[in-house]
Order: structure tokens, then C-alpha cells, then sequence
């Protein structure tokens, strides 16, 4: 597994680790990108200030990549703004939300219920070595949480379908719709460093998306990219960007061979 080291973790005795969930541990969702933005692009296309396909698709991509990794309602809200922007009468971000994870669900269904039934191998839909990082961490004696934009029900059903209940407990965190304006992680990280009393050299983190890298990055933490490609393996370049710009102190591809990252985080 290459390590593409930004800055040393030297000298950092690590207490608390923070994981994303989509893109970053489960696969489950492999292309959800490839709903959403189609779907938003429908949606701006039919404003009045409507430019043209590519400006739609250039406009959707770009917020949508930014947002990653806050709450689903976020992205929505943001396609809301850009409608009124163009004219257009929008609709309540929750209805654009209700829609795409319709489409969503749809497209997954057969995930889901091919790993409840045993006809789906979990390893397939799990980054590679991610539970055995994971557990390996555990054993280090690092307390390990998990913090996702997703509904938390959902992020509950999913961790438990791919056996990260067992490693995570009560420590998994999503989004809750009376508190859709407030960010999971960022909730998660400000008790960490407040009631756990974590201190922020003592924190590392793993995510695929720029949110959950810069608010590590931002309070002092180790932020490690997990530039998957979710569809092939390997890096994904355009994720390694996104992450490089939101602060990462090292990138990885994956998991895999979890000795080598834990002997790099001096674990």
C-alpha cells in the first residue's frame, strides 16, 4: 500500500480515531454521485436562467463535491439556492432529498438485500482492509467512532450489514432530521475534544470527502485522504485533489495491509 506522505505523524501518541462511512469504509453506495448530480441537473436545467447542459452539470458537480461529506440536506439546500439564483421557484431541500434517495435506493436495492440474504459477500462492498484496519486500531487501544452525512438509521443498517456495528458499538453517528442544519462530524469532533478531552495531535481521522478533512485539518488533527476509487480500485485522482486542497497530512488508496499504516502512524 503506497502512503502518499504530505506531513510527518511524528511525535503524535494517537487516542481517538475518526472515520467517515461512505466511500470511506462501505461501498455500499458506490455511485451515488451518479444519481445525484443527473437528478439536480434535471432540476436546473428547468429554472429560467437555464444556460445549457454543461454549465448545469459544471454548477451541480462543483457543489456537490464540495458539500460531500456534510449531511444529504446540505447538497439539496445548496440546489435550492442555485434554482432561485436562476429565476426559478424552488422546491423545500427536503423534497429534493426525499427524491434522491428514491433513486437511490433503487439503484442499491439489490446491495442491500444481497448482503442481508448472504448472496452478496460483504469483502466486495467493504474498502479494501478496512475491517481488519479497523479492528487492528482497536486493539492499539484507539477508540474508534464513525460520523456520516447519511440518515442515521441508515448508516446504523448499513454498519451492521457489513459487520461495523461489531467494531464501532455505539460509537456511529449520522444525520438526524431535527438537527439537519447541524454536521454529525463536526459534533462528533467538538465532543471529542471536549468531553473526552482529546487533545488535537491526539486525534486522527479517515474520509473520502472534503468536509470531514478539513474540520480534522482545521483543529489540529491528522487527516488521512481515502482517495478510493470506488469502481476500480487504486486512486482516484480527482478525490486526491479535493483532499490535498481540504488539508490532508497523507493520502492512501485504501486499507490494505493495515500493519504497514499502523507502524506509519507510530501504532
Amino acid at each position: 500500500m503506497a502512503i502518499e506522505q504530505i506531513r510527518a505523524p511524528e511525535g503524535r501518541r494517537f487516542r481517538a480515531a475518526l472515520f467517515d462511512f461512505d466511500g470511506t469504509l462501505s461501498l455500499i453506495r458506490e455511485g451515488w454521485q451518479g444519481v445525484m448530480i443527473p437528478y439536480f441537473c434535471e432540476e436546473l436545467d428547468a429554472s429560467p436562467g437555464f444556460v445549457s447542459p454543461e454549465d448545469s452539470v459544471s454548477v451541480v458537480t462543483e457543489f456537490v463535491d464540495r458539500l460531500t461529506g456534510k449531511q444529504t440536506i446540505w447538497q439539496c439546500a445548496a440546489l435550492a439556492d442555485e434554482i432561485a439564483r436562476r429565476g426559478g421557484t424552488p422546491k423545500e431541500p427536503a423534497e429534493y432529498k426525499k427524491e434522491y434517495l428514491r433513486r437511490l435506493m433503487k439503484k442499491i436495492e439489490y446491495r442491500r438485500k444481497g448482503l442481508a440474504d448472504g448472496s452478496v459477500p460483504r469483502d466486495s462492498l467493504i474498502v479494501k482492509g478496512g475491517t481488519e484496519f479497523v479492528r487492528e486500531l482497536k486493539n492499539a487501544g484507539v477508540e474508534v467512532y464513525c460520523a456520516s452525512g447519511t440518515d442515521l438509521p441508515q448508516v446504523r443498517e448499513e454498519a451492521a450489514l457489513l459487520g461495523f456495528n461489531e467494531l464501532f458499538g455505539q460509537n456511529i453517528y449520522g444525520a438526524l432530521d431535527e438537527r439537519a442544519s447541524d454536521c454529525a462530524k463536526e459534533a462528533v469532533i467538538r465532543r471529542l475534544l471536549e468531553e473526552r478531552r482529546i487533545r488535537p495531535e491526539e486525534l486522527l481521522s479517515f474520509g473520502d470527502g472534503f468536509v470531514e478533512i478539513e474540520l480534522v485539518a482545521s483543529v489540529g488533527g491528522y487527516a488521512v485522504g481515502v482517495a478510493t476509487d470506488e469502481k476500480n480500485g487504486g486512486v482516484d485522482e480527482g478525490k486526491r485533489q479535493r483532499l490535498l486542497q481540504a488539508g490532508a497530512s497523507a493520502i492512501i488508496p485504501d486499507f490494505e495491509n493495515p500493519k504497514t499504516l499502523l507502524n506509519y502512524l507510530n501504532l
